[in-house]
């Protein structure tokens, strides 16, 4: 098994070198080239412009087509990696630091006058802070609250919402909005949502993925249980949001955000549970007239808080120069950028508490910008165990909510068939790396 591990981290060396070798030499004569990896989302082509306008001797490119943990890390370690990368989650910052192409920025940081604990939302600090170290800085923030369509309420005589409210609150006005043909064929849901929201759920019904130290997954819990099956009871008790089947009938189209945002946008839903970053795909279509009010809460009034980071390659010769763009990422331009862009939220808190943020006078119709930043003050962060590769821990929970979505399994079912495999998937992990096994041993030994 090692030999084949070590074969297969040399070929993608190997590979990786030769896509360094072909890219073009089209670096601006004079510039200091930096190359970030980022999704392709047309929103970072503005955000790479103004970098280079304040920064004349850069020449910042987005490389898209590298993006995935494990491709940065070995081109990071073959020597031929980005300078800069984009991190998700906790889990995937941690495999950064452990592999060693995760600068330490903290110091740097702080020399620049950045505190970064008190001024970026708490939300993203997992992307960025690990074991009490600074790694990156965030280039968004996100949470999730309802859109809702204006002129759907008023057609149907139903008063726009206000928060807080619950979700029993919520069935009520969604039942009325749920419209159906004469057969029974449904025209309009009262929600749409992607399922990639069960965190959002399992938090306000009290729930946890793992346990506090991370060395067992409890999403077999009583709580996280009744979220899930609240989800899917939305679906066949309720009827207001759609199945796979009715999913699949309705027409997408194509582009950044297609899927549920593009329903939403073709007037699909009347409401939809989603972020302000929607509206990099909503602002496209003609004649809406938006609304947006806090999620509905369960037992508890949090909501899932998520975002993007980007880490300076250690390796890279150029990292003191790739500096200059976390810098940039927390300074003003940047994040008054963001908020007028809507993707999503500024990093640091500040900018969304200005005038400008809540009353752009480029989209004078959009009323609701204090809804994303409110809803920020109750987010919490995704939980990482240090003992269990996180992508793995998707894979399986997506499997099975799959089957709960589409009503082949009980929420209960499901979650106890996930808590297995991710419980199998920490002690493959801790067998397989002896300084994780020693943690591991030390936390369960303490107990």
């Amino acid at each position: 098994m090692k030999y084949v591990f070590l074969a297969t981290f040399a070929v993608l060396v190997l590979l990786s070198v030769v896509a360094w070798r072909i890219q073009p030499e089209n670096t601006a004569q004079g510039k200091i080239p930096l190359v970030w990896v980022s999704d392709d989302n047309p929103a970072r082509r503005e955000q790479i412009a103004l970098f280079n306008k304040l920064h004349p001797e850069y020449d910042l490119r987005l490389d898209p087509s590298n993006t995935g943990m494990e491709k940065v890390i070995v081109q990071s370690l073959a020597g031929v990696g980005p300078d800069i990368f984009d991190c998700y989650d906790g889990f995937q910052l941690s495999a950064y630091v452990r592999s060693g192409i995760a600068w330490d920025v903290t110091d740097e940081l702080k020399k620049a006058g950045i505190d970064v604990e008190n001024e970026v939302w708490k939300a993203v600090h997992p992307n960025i802070i690990h074991e009490g170290r600074v790694y990156g800085f965030p280039t968004n923030a996100a949470v999730n609250a309802i859109w809702f369509h204006k002129d759907i309420f008023d057609k149907y005589g139903v008063p726009y919402p206000k928060g807080p409210w619950t979700w029993d609150e919520f069935l009520v006005v969604a039942k009325k909005l749920t419209i159906r043909d004469k057969n029974g064929r449904p025209v309009q849901f009262g929600l749409l949502m992607d399922w990639w929201n069960w965190y959002h759920f399992v938090l306000q019904w009290g729930g946890r993925l793992y346990t506090p130290d991370g060395t067992r997954c409890i999403i077999d819990s009583p709580e996280a249980i009744a979220a899930v099956q609240f989800m899917q009871d939305l679906i066949y008790k309720h009827k207001v949001m759609p199945s796979p089947v009715e999913e699949a009938a309705m027409a997408t189209q194509g582009g950044w955000g297609s899927g549920t945002i593009t329903w939403f946008g073709a007037k699909k839903g009347a409401m939809a549970l989603g972020g302000r970053w929607w509206l990099c795909t909503l602002r496209s279509y003609q004649g809406l007239k938006l609304g947006a009010v806090e999620s509905p809460h369960g037992p508890y009034r949090v909501f899932r808080g998520y975002g993007r980071a980007s880490l300076i390659n250690r390796n890279s010769p150029r990292r003191h120069h790739a500096l200059k763009f976390l810098l940039y990422m927390a300074g003003r331009e940047y994040n008054e950028l963001i908020n007028h862009q809507a993707d999503a939220l500024a990093p640091v808190k500040k900018y969304s508490y200005t005038e400008k943020y809540l009353h752009d006078p480029a989209f004078p119709e959009e009323d609701f910008n204090a809804v994303w930043r409110d809803a920020m003050n109750y987010a919490v962060p995704d939980e990482v165990s240090p003992f269990v590769n996180g992508q793995a821990v998707q894979r399986i929970l997506n499997k099975q909510l799959d089957l709960v979505k589409s009503g082949q399994k009980s929420a209960t079912d499901a979650l106890r068939t996930a808590a297995r495999l991710i419980n199998e998937e920490i002690q493959k992990t801790i067998q397989r790396d002896p300084e994780l096994r020693k943690r591991y041993e030390a936390i369960v030994g303490a107990r």
